[in-house]
């Protein structure tokens, strides 16, 4: 046995290390986090300053004991757990759970995976950081404690199986209130005009240019360009000036998140994924960051491959400094672990953001981009307004040569613009009072577009403004809030709408009405019905915890307990005392939100047409719901909401042609094919087996050779999907999945043990392997049953007794900063 044990907290990062470690040297991994919150109401302690106790997973023992095994029979063992919050409380974890001893134990932090830097921390031990420990503890007591009274309070109230988080219930409101405001804006038009000229003589020499005026009618619109065929033009000012771009600073977590998702179309937790996974290769450093601070080290390699690679004209130092107040540890921004490697040199999604994060970096230590610009005034002899070009001329590219920065900026004039100024024109040469011949104007009908969606990265990027979160939260919390379908990310198709427009071509004046498709939005963040409903009850009756400001300044007790300013327990207290009054006040007095919306009545039937939401989701409902003892009454009819519609802005138009599912259509092998809308989606009954509707085929319009189709087509993936089934038994099968061969047996799917062929299973394998195999969801009512307690008058966790372990004790290597 090595005298020395090194533990971290992944499989890969362990392999990384033990390369740069002597024989002497043995790298093991906890998996993450060896000890959490038991699942059940004992968790924390309120009455005893909120202890918490802490109990070692079933599927963490084993990984416990051999780590006990092996720290018992090493000389020194060394926690190399990552340097942030979590980072350290795992360290902290482990030293309590493998009862290491202060004389025995060091603690090692590290920003990348390279030889230098595993040698650096090696000589540099510290010990524990109790405050960055009682900062992590502090942030997991309050989020369970919120989440485990919130959520009853939702059972309750609204419907089973709902759940609200602090931070996820904040990043909902945002979304929530941000498609209020898109729902209630009211676009106001205007007419923009553009126009193309020349130097007289120089037709082919043409330029654009803008009016310095937007026109409110279409009527003052075609006066100006009627005005424009009658007058001469002339350039009446001339301004040449230098111009300078300088990079924006190495990534940090959000903005790395933001970055990929613009140029990689990433999503934030495939983001991290890839970052980690990079990281913990040695490829990068850590990934976890507030910083935009590059280390002397990383400056000095940053400007010898710069040199090298561009030349010593490329090169400028600078250091950023991060604006942020609230920025989490010293770290380093993400950059490469080398900068000579410039690639990973292979196709895969790891490379690509690699090279990202490569040419950010190197771009931040590189020369300003200098420009020229040219701005040109141009004169109409029988008007005052004036038209404006602008032309820009690089003069030495600078960081540019390597990269530039993407934006969220949604520009209707950028997207609709058929001619239009560009700041990368070059404007052909012009002297003042130089005559301009006219080639071509027009007068576009343009209309002012409502606040953007957010998309992952926006979102991202709003939370940091508001101070809510930190790099480690953001992935997992918009992860979340898809997860439980409060929240959904898709695309969308936009609608068509007219616009008017006035052309001067060749002398000529022509007005035309043109059609555009307007409101497309690609991967954006939607509330469902159910989101919304949540989100205004959450809002209505827990406005402290909901409020940004309150979410924001919590980050920073969190960050005051981490530098040692406040304790931790009594920071919980002065949050939970009224929290928790409100919690049985609203439980007491509050009522059930009524998300049933009357539209109006059917013309067909003369009943009303509803929309409410239904035990399975949001739903349109014909007729009235009869008393439960009134048997003979006429059932209503009920159709499910398709995707896009929201119950606060369906019309009752949009609602009856949802009762014209299910509809059939023709056979196929002498049955019939009928579409109707379910749980699920729009699907195709036939031969009583389901098959889905994409999303871009309307469940109303299709036809019978498309359901044929899509019904053969689905045959097709389930004969690649099956491997094998059991006559005197069609229950059991064994099925290609996602992550390889399985076994179903009815409803349950079982692993198969990897030293077993799938082929080769016989039905008494596959049923003795599935009896064997734990059943999902079997202690599930245990769970929901203990975390309703804490919604009763008193208080959510158990009864004042000792904690299995107490918080972190002075006795420990924790006792120093």
């Amino acid at each position: 046995m090595s005298k020395n044990l090194v533990i971290v907290e992944s499989p890969a990062k362990a392999k990384t290390i033990e390369g740069f470690l002597g024989k002497d040297f043995t790298v093991k991994s906890s998996f993450g986090h060896i000890r959490d919150l038991p699942k059940d109401d004992s968790a924390i302690d309120i009455e005893n300053k909120f202890e918490p106790k802490y109990v070692i997973p079933a599927d963490k023992k084993k990984v416990v004991a051999e780590l006990k095994k092996l720290a018992k029979e090493a000389e020194t063992v060394w926690l190399a757990t990552d340097e942030d919050r979590e980072g350290e409380a795992i360290s902290w974890h482990l030293y309590d759970a493998l009862k290491l001893t202060e004389d025995k134990t060091k603690r090692i932090v590290f920003h990348e995976i390279t030889k230098p830097a595993i040698q650096h921390a090696v000589a540099n031990p510290r010990t524990i950081n109790i405050d960055l420990v009682n900062a992590q503890q502090a942030r997991r007591i309050l989020d369970r404690l919120v989440g485990f009274e919130l959520s009853p309070v939702l059972w309750r109230k609204i419907k089973p199986s709902l759940s609200a988080g602090r931070v996820q219930s904040v990043a909902v409101r945002l979304i929530v209130e941000r498609e209020r405001e898109v729902i209630a804006f009211s676009a106001e038009n205007h007419f923009k005009v553009t126009a193309q000229f020349f130097p007289e003589g120089k037709e082919k020499s043409i330029f654009s240019a803008e009016l310095n005026r937007k026109f409110e009618t279409e009527k003052e619109a075609m006066e100006f360009i009627t005005s424009c065929s009658a007058t001469d033009f002339k350039v009446a000012d001339l301004e040449t000036k230098p111009a300078k771009r300088s990079p924006a600073p190495p990534f940090t977590t959000s903005t790395l998140q933001q970055e990929a998702s613009r140029k990689l179309g990433y999503s934030v937790s495939r983001t991290m994924m890839l970052a980690q996974k990079l990281y913990e290769s040695g490829k990068i450093t850590y990934m976890r960051t507030d910083s935009v601070n590059l280390s002397d080290t990383a400056l000095a390699a940053a400007q010898k491959e710069i040199k090298s690679a561009y030349g010593d004209d490329f090169h400028q130092v600078r250091k950023f400094k991060t604006k942020s107040s609230g920025a989490q540890e010293a770290h380093e921004a993400i950059r490469p672990s080398y900068f000579e490697q410039h690639s990973l040199n292979d196709g895969t999604a790891e490379n690509r953001l690699y090279e990202l994060i490569w040419k950010r970096a190197i771009a931040s230590q590189m020369s300003e981009a200098r420009f020229e610009k040219t701005t040109a005034k141009i004169e109409l002899n029988n008007r005052d307004e004036n038209f404006v070009a602008r032309g820009e001329v690089m003069k030495f590219e600078g960081f540019l040569k390597v990269y530039m920065e993407g934006s969220d900026d949604e520009d209707e004039d950028q997207e609709q613009a058929t001619i239009g100024n560009k700041d990368d024109v070059v404007l052909p040469p012009l002297t003042l009072d130089m005559a301009l011949g006219l080639a071509y104007a027009e007068a576009r009908e343009r209309f002012t577009r409502p606040p953007a969606r957010y998309t992952e990265a926006s979102l991202v990027k709003k939370l940091e403004e508001l101070g809510i979160g930190r790099p480690s939260t953001y992935a997992p919390t918009i992860s979340t809030i898809q997860k439980r379908e409060y929240i959904v990310r898709e695309s969308r198709d936009g609608k068509n709408r007219d616009y008017r427009q006035i052309v001067l071509k060749s002398g000529k004046i022509k007005a035309e009405t043109h059609t555009e498709v307007t409101g497309s939005e690609k991967s954006k963040l939607f509330p469902s019905d159910i989101g919304v409903v949540v989100n205004d009850f959450l809002v209505e009756h827990f406005n402290g915890v909901m409020n940004y400001n309150f979410t924001a300044s919590v980050e920073k007790e969190f960050d005051e307990i981490a530098n040692g300013l406040k304790e931790w327990s009594s920071m919980i207290k002065s949050f939970y005392t009224p929290f928790h009054k409100g919690v049985e006040k609203t439980l007491e007095e509050a009522e059930r939100p009524d998300t049933t919306r009357l539209l109006g009545q059917d013309p067909a039937s003369g009943l009303n047409i509803y929309v409410r939401i239904g035990r399975y989701g949001p739903l349109a409902q014909k007729g009235e719901t009869p008393a439960k003892d009134d048997e003979e009454a006429e059932k209503p009819v009920f159709a499910g909401l398709k995707r896009g519609q929201l119950l606060e802005t369906i019309t009752l138009e949009d609602a009856l042609e949802l009762f014209k599912l299910p509809r059939k259509l023709g056979e196929f092998e002498e049955k019939v094919m009928t579409v109707a809308i379910g749980r699920f989606g729009p699907y195709i009954r036939h031969d009583n087996k389901f098959v889905s509707i994409p999303k871009d085929i309307d469940p109303l319009e299709i036809e019978d050779d498309k359901a044929i189709q899509l019904i053969k087509e689905k045959r097709e993936r389930d004969l690649a999907r099956h491997i094998k089934s059991f006559d005197e038994n069609p229950d059991v099968q064994i099925l290609n999945g996602r992550w390889g061969p399985f076994i179903k047996v009815g409803k349950q799917n079982v692993k198969i043990p990897k030293d077993q062929v799938p082929e080769d299973l016989t039905l008494e394998q596959c049923l003795k392997l599935a009896e064997e195999s734990p059943v999902k969801g079997k202690k599930a009512p245990a769970k929901k049953a203990a975390a309703k307690k804490p919604a009763a008058k008193k208080k959510p966790a158990a009864k004042k007794k000792p904690a299995a372990k107490k918080a972190p004790a002075k006795k420990t290597p924790t006792a120093k900063k």
